[in-house]
């Protein structure tokens, strides 16, 4: 990778929050996604499962050699159990009520690709949620944020004030940990 970010990043991915953190960065981009199949493999890691999905949507879109593609994938894990986006009301309120009171992590894969260079990374934050009334988990899939989001959540949203403390990266929870992306585009 050069030693300058390169201002031929392409965002292997539609998500608006990982555009946005890009952008609020000041790091030049341009989006190029493709669909790609999430099913983890059995027996795969969180650690494995998103550093391998990261890879597989940085080798799904087409880049010219001088483009540097990202791919990036988020999971939330507790006991264990990866959280994805829930598949309706009924699974956001069992994640808000697994994750109510207790700490979890956030984990996002990524990979930058530049020709035949292959770059895997993962950043990992620990995210305490404060107790959840009955109440509270039923306004929150009210409002629909949850329901396409890794875990339930927008840390960024709604669900902003239910966070009582984490140790990491904030922008790691929204879906991209963009120092670590920086550091690898830089050196």
């Amino acid at each position: 990778m050069d030693r300058v970010v390169n201002p031929m990043l392409v965002l292997a991915s539609q998500s608006p929050r990982r555009a946005e953190i890009l952008r609020q960065a000041g790091i030049p981009f341009t989006i190029r996604a493709a669909p790609v199949d999430e099913t983890p493999l059995a027996s795969e890691s969180p650690r494995d499962y998103v550093e391998r999905l990261a890879e597989t949507k940085a080798r799904a879109v087409p880049a010219a050699p001088d483009e540097t593609v990202l791919g990036a994938d988020t999971t939330v894990v507790i006991d264990g159990e990866m959280l994805a986006k829930p598949a309706d009301a009924a699974d956001a309120r069992r994640m808000l009520r697994l994750l109510s009171g207790r700490r979890h992590e956030v984990m996002t894969g990524i990979c930058l690709k530049r020709g035949a260079a292959v770059v895997r990374d993962c950043a990992v934050t620990q995210v305490w949620f404060a107790p959840l009334s009955a109440r509270e988990i039923e306004d929150y899939i009210s409002s629909g944020e949850p329901m396409d989001k890794a875990g339930a959540y927008a840390i960024q949203g709604l669900a902003s004030k239910f966070i009582q403390k984490l140790d990491g990266c904030y922008f790691n929870v929204m879906g991209l940990p963009v120092a670590l992306v920086y550091r690898r585009l830089a050196g």
